[in-house]
């Protein structure tokens, strides 16, 4: 992984300043949660507080409620990911989590099963929070939660983001929701219009806090998380774990439970990870030519600019390819209806920037192109985890184009300790290895 990230053996358990008193506990008012027995059978490739654990766990060992369950069977879910099973008991018994996970792997069930189970239906308070760096996460996450309430009637779930008009959401809060899922920027705007409050919150999670951190919203979070004097946890879920994110932690949350899911074996992605070195002017048609090549339906290809990524949107429709592309200053309704257009089948490309596309969730991405080369190692790695999802093989293709990207792309592997095949057309138009790679 990228600079910046720490191992569980550099974590420790510490006592916050945010919470003060003693921890409530699910006690016998929603059912036997998970023991200290069932927590040594978490998962495979997972270590809680610096110790390995190595056993599945199916959604059905949890004990769940049978509304959770029901919502759980439509799905078609059975296994647990290694991130719910080890996270849920903590969030079920009110404990302060902080998880590393790679993109993928079920972040939002982990938190969101216990948020929803927790919820009362019979409420009119917003008890459980989740914050997201961007709209079209917050989005995705409030789909996932409304999916979990299917047969949990009277539990209703609000998504708060910028980009839409602030009318709308007064009067979606008006309807008391226990579930808030929100951009710290727009719920910012709501908390100076006391439209919502948040003095009853019981759980808050931060998903993606590396990246909301890095982006500029600390003022923001510290400032939610000291309204809200009932909260009981804080989860914190992240694909890295970066300086901001422990400092957060260190203030907001007492004896964290750590959670690391490494990204090997069943965990780690299935994703065949390419270079081609080609001219700049060529990028275009040899992109094509890999979808073509490779039968690809589904492609999400990424530019380091906003700029860059109308160009490639507009050559790639001059090539009779269906495609639309999102960044920053393209309005939300219009990013909205794109990405659901994508989702649905109708594009067979997305052309996209990093900071618009952090968070996608869809499941059966084909291929990732990097056009350019990303600027961060982290980029890298949010990037393909587009693919490969699902238990699916997926495929990522960088193009090269200059000595500057070159030297990027080999930071990127001998930083990230990825598997990158150096690979060329031959004379009969297939893909062959170059020799030397490492």
């Amino acid at each position: 992984m990228g600079g910046g990230q720490t191992s569980p053996a550099d974590l420790r358990p510490r006592r916050g300043k945010g919470v003060s008193g003693p921890r409530s506990t699910a006690g016998g008012e929603r059912g036997p949660w998970i023991g200290p027995d069932m927590r040594k059978r978490m998962n495979r490739d997972m270590e809680i507080n610096g110790e390995i654990v190595n056993d599945k766990v199916r959604y059905a060992d949890l004990n769940l409620s049978p509304e959770l369950m029901r919502a759980i069977d439509k799905k078609g879910y059975v296994q647990a990911t290694p991130v719910q099973a080890g996270a849920i008991p903590y969030f079920m018994e009110w404990k302060d989590v902080i998880a590393k996970a790679p993109t993928g792997t079920g972040k939002t069930f982990a938190f969101g099963i216990p948020m929803v189970e927790h919820a009362d239906p019979q409420g009119t308070q917003v008890t459980g929070l989740v914050l997201a760096p961007t709209r079209e996460l917050a989005i995705q996450i409030r789909d996932e939660l409304r999916d979990l309430c299917a047969f949990k009637e009277g539990v209703r779930t609000v998504c708060l983001y910028g980009g839409q008009p602030i009318d709308k959401q007064i009067l979606q809060l008006k309807k008391a929701p226990q579930i808030v899922v929100a951009t710290p920027g727009r719920l910012m705007d709501h908390v100076k219009r006391r439209t919502v409050r948040l003095d009853k919150v019981e759980t808050v999670v931060l998903d993606e806090a590396d990246r909301m951190l890095d982006m500029g919203f600390v003022r923001d979070v510290t400032r939610i998380l000291d309204l809200m004097p009932k909260r009981k946890n804080l989860g914190m879920f992240s694909a890295t774990i970066s300086r901001e994110v422990m400092d957060i932690s260190w203030v907001y949350q007492r004896d964290p439970v750590e959670i690391t899911v490494r990204a090997d074996q069943e965990n780690k992605p299935d994703i065949l990870q390419y270079r081609l070195e080609v001219e700049r002017n060529r990028k275009v048609d040899t992109m094509v030519r890999l979808m073509e090549l490779g039968g690809y339906d589904r492609v999400i290809a990424f530019c380091n600019t906003k700029n860059m990524t109308d160009r490639l949107t507009g050559l790639l429709k001059m090539r009779d390819i269906s495609c639309e592309g999102i960044h920053g200053d393209i309005q939300q309704r219009v990013r909205e209806k794109t990405l659901q257009r994508f989702r649905n089948g109708e594009l067979r490309v997305l052309v996209a920037t990093d900071v618009a596309a952090r968070g996608l969730d869809i499941d059966d991405v084909d291929a990732v192109f990097n056009y350019d080369v990303p600027d961060e190692n982290e980029y890298y790695i949010h990037r393909i985890g587009r693919t490969g999802r699902a238990r699916r093989r997926g495929a990522a293709y960088t193009l090269v184009s200059t000595i500057t990207e070159s030297i990027r792309l080999d930071d990127i592997r001998k930083n990230t300790g990825n598997e990158i095949r150096a690979v060329r057309f031959n004379e009969a138009g297939e893909l062959e290895e170059v020799g030397g790679n490492g």
